[in-house]
């Protein structure tokens, strides 16, 4: 009985995971600007892989993948959206622009870096 209830949950789990990586690569397909783009891979796309993780954490008979599933949400957690926030301040940095729809440009409004002193040989 507990067998079942367990794979019935990873089945649910495993649903639920690649119902989020689709949207992911739907969002990759569909939206129009870098920006948009680069927001569904990396919330979509970190969700779908951390239940699909988290599945195989639950499904999974040894400690050492258990272990494994679980560190690799916890770097998925953390690394997910400060690479997607570099990238996209590198991309806006570099050029790209909004999309001609977007309502505002936090950006734009940002105050550009500080100068450096100059150093005195």
């Amino acid at each position: 009985m507990i067998e079942l209830v367990q794979n019935l949950l990873v089945g649910s789990l495993m649903l639920v995971g690649s119902f989020f990586t689709f949207a992911a690569a739907i969002g990759l397909l569909r939206l129009p600007d870098l920006y948009s783009r680069m927001h569904a891979a990396s919330k979509a796309g970190m969700l779908g892989s951390g239940v699909l993780l988290l599945a195989l954490a639950l499904f999974a008979r040894d400690h050492s993948t258990v272990t494994r599933a679980l560190a690799a949400i916890t770097f998925l957690l953390l690394t997910t959206p400060i690479s997607a926030h570099l990238l996209a301040k590198a991309a806006y940095a570099a050029g790209y622009r909004l999309w001609e729809g977007s309502v505002h440009d936090d950006m734009a409004e940002a105050p550009k870096g500080k100068k450096q002193p100059e150093r005195s040989p």
